[in-house]
């Protein structure tokens, strides 16, 4: 049973940042796609940014320019590093490890950008 980790989240004031980091379990780590996905109050989840096995990323319209993924292999950690912090970012934040097979979601990590 895969387990995946959050950690990073918190209160910031608008223009700030905050890195995100996801540990998961296991030992295939290093062949899965990670992804950060958020659910702003009252709305449905959406993708955030996604990072393949050989270090492809893609990201929301929303962040691109101001978030960016990275993967650590060796530690089976993901990151996210949120620059630029906007009100319209708070969000629970969301770990996703997807395999062929299926995906895994952690419990997610609360972000709130004050104005």
């Amino acid at each position: 049973q895969v387990q995946l980790v959050e950690s990073g989240g918190g209160l910031v004031q608008a223009g700030g940042s905050l890195r995100l980091s996801c540990s998961a379990s296991g030992s295939l780590f290093r062949i899965s796609t990670m992804g950060w996905y958020r659910q702003p109050p009252g709305k449905p989840r959406e993708l955030v940014a996604t990072i393949t096995s050989g270090g492809d990323t893609n990201y929301a319209d929303s962040v691109q320019g101001r978030f960016t993924i990275s993967r650590d292999n060796a530690k089976n950690t993901v990151y996210l590093q949120m620059n630029s912090l906007k009100p319209e970012d708070t969000a629970v934040y969301y770990c996703n490890q997807r395999f062929p097979t299926g995906s895994y979601w952690g419990q997610g990590t609360q972000v709130t950008v004050s104005s």
